[in-house]
Formats: C-alpha cells, sequence, structure tokens
C-alpha cells in the first residue's frame, strides 16, 4: 500500500516555528519527488515547496526565505522546517510523492497547522 503520513502538526504563535515531516511507505522513495501543499477552510489547495529527486528545492514566494523542505532518503521521510509563522499559513498541509518514471502520484492524509495573532 502506497502511503504518506504527516506529523507534526499544532497550534503555534505568529513568529514562531513548526516542523512538520512525512513519512513514506509502500513506494521507492528515493524515485520521488516530494512537496508539501496546503489548503485553508474554503480555498484551493496551495503548492508550498518541492524538493525532487536529485535535492533540488522550490518554493511558493509566500513561504520563500521562512519555510524549508528537506529529505531523508534512508529514512524514507520529507520534511518541512517552517520559521516566521504568519497567522495566513494556518491550512491543513498535505504531503505529496510523485514517481518520475511513472508519473504516479500519492497525497497524505494532511496535518492541521494553526498560527495564532
Amino acid at each position: 500500500q502506497e502511503q504518506l503520513a504527516e506529523s507534526g502538526g499544532g497550534l503555534v504563535q505568529a513568529g514562531g516555528s513548526l516542523s512538520l515531516s512525512c513519512a513514506a511507505s509502500g513506494i521507492i522513495f528515493k524515485d520521488n519527488n516530494m512537496g508539501w501543499y496546503r489548503q485553508a477552510p474554503g480555498k484551493q489547495r496551495d503548492f508550498v515547496a518541492r524538493i525532487g529527486t536529485g535535492g533540488t528545492t522550490n518554493y511558493a514566494d509566500s513561504v520563500k526565505d521562512r519555510f524549508t523542505i528537506s529529505r531523508d532518503n534512508a529514512k524514507n521521510t520529507v520534511y518541512l522546517q517552517m520559521n516566521s509563522l504568519k497567522p495566513e499559513d494556518t491550512a491543513v498541509y498535505y504531503c505529496h510523492a510523485r514517481n518520475i518514471y511513472t508519473d504516479r502520484t500519492v497525497w497524505g492524509q494532511g496535518t492541521q497547522v494553526t498560527v495564532s495573532s
């Protein structure tokens, strides 16, 4: 079974930090581009950050210089370090995998991040 399991969400004050983890199973992790997306109530799911199989990273402008995505292939885990959090960062954060050879994709169930003002 292909599965992504997010963890690390919670409640934090504006200006604070939070670290998310996404543990993958049932996929060849090293063959997957990994990403984070987020969705606030009543809004569409938006791209946050991506890390490719070779380690290249991309970020949405709204999180650039505040968030850092990383991966540990030995642990089949992708991370999102979130610093200087703002209330507008409040959303459910979803982990995403895309196999670069098969184009097969997997979504996690999401973890809630709430930033209070």
